[in-house]
This record gives C-alpha cells, sequence and structure tokens, in this order.
C-alpha cells in the first residue's frame, strides 16, 4: 500500500517480505509531564501519512524499550501474531511477553499522548525520553539509557552490519 503523506513525499507500506518498506526516520528528545503525557514530535507528524488516524499501540519493547505502532503497522502485526500455532509452549510464551501491556493509546487535541503508568516504570521513563523512529514503528526510551546504549553497542555497529546484513545486502551505492 502507498499512501502520500504531503507534496513529494510517499510511504509504501509492506504486507509481504519481498517488497521495500519506507518508514520513520528520526531521533527526538521529549519530556513527559506528571501525568506521563508527551507531544508528539513535530518531524515525526510531519511523516505520518496523509488521512492516518492519529492512534498508536504502545507495548513493551526488547532492550527495556517501549515500542510506538501506528495502528496500521500494528494491525498487521496482530494478523501474523495470530497466525501463529497456540499449540506450540514458545509461541504462547512470546505472546504473553509480546503482548501483556499493550495500550491503544489516541492523540489528544493538544498533539499528547499518555504513557501508560505500567509500561512508563517498565521503561524507567520518568521525565525524559528519546523518541526513536524504527522503521514502521518508534522505540521510546528513557533518555539516558538509550544514550548509554548506543554508546556501549556502536563500538561494534561495523562487525553488526556484516553479520545482519552481510552478503544479502543490496548496496544502494553500487554501480554508481
Amino acid at each position: 500500500m502507498v499512501s502520500k503523506c504531503g507534496k513529494s513525499c510517499y510511504f509504501v507500506f509492506v504486507i509481504g517480505f519481498s517488497t521495500l518498506m519506507t518508514g520513520f526516520l528520526g531521533e527526538y528528545e521529549v519530556a513527559i509531564d506528571a501525568k506521563g503525557r508527551f507531544l508528539l514530535p513535530s518531524g515525526f507528524r510531519k511523516q505520518l501519512p496523509e488521512g492516518t488516524a492519529e492512534r498508536f499501540v504502545i507495548n513493551r519493547g526488547f532492550e527495556n524499550c517501549l515500542t510506538l505502532y501506528p495502528i496500521d503497522s500494528w494491525n498487521v502485526l496482530a494478523e501474523k501474531l495470530n497466525r501463529l500455532n497456540d499449540f506450540n509452549p514458545k509461541v504462547r510464551e512470546f505472546k504473553r511477553l509480546f503482548l501483556n501491556g499493550a495500550n491503544m493509546v489516541d492523540v489528544d487535541s493538544a498533539g499528547r499522548l499518555l504513557l501508560p503508568k505500567q509500561l512508563q516504570e517498565y521503561a524507567g521513563i520518568k521525565k525524559d525520553m528519546v523518541f526513536s523512529a524504527q522503521g514502521n514503528k518508534v522505540e521510546l526510551w528513557e533518555k539516558d539509557t538509550y544514550y548509554e546504549y548506543i554508546k556501549k553497542t556502536a563500538a561494534g555497529f561495523s562487525d553488526l552490519a556484516a553479520e545482519v546484513a552481510g552478503g544479502d545486502f543490496i548496496n544502494p551505492f553500487e554501480n554508481l
């Protein structure tokens, strides 16, 4: 599915593995108010496709961060999860851990989202948060934890790229 997000910007949302997907970009620092609300960064809001409902799902992510999915991305993921075999104990365990705490949230009239208290506690987010785009989703991190994680893992980035992308990676700069 292709959605227009502005005069010259398009997003391609994927339901298969063979299609190239374009998604969200950027890293933003945001503040959490006393009630657990945060303003969606304007740079992120500009990337939302026109006509997109401002409804999201927030759940626990990996490495003690949270994951924010636009509702369309969440629905594609939920469909895949629902096709997993519940007779497999590992599938049941994964679904419990992954889906536990998932909350649907809507953008309020002031452009804010409410970060549910239990998720805020899980990620250790008190006041300052990093909003880190990850393609079709966003990771929400406690600010100091995020920068420590990036600093710790950055030294191995080249080796990680070789391991993950390896020979399967299509070099976009090849043949220029």
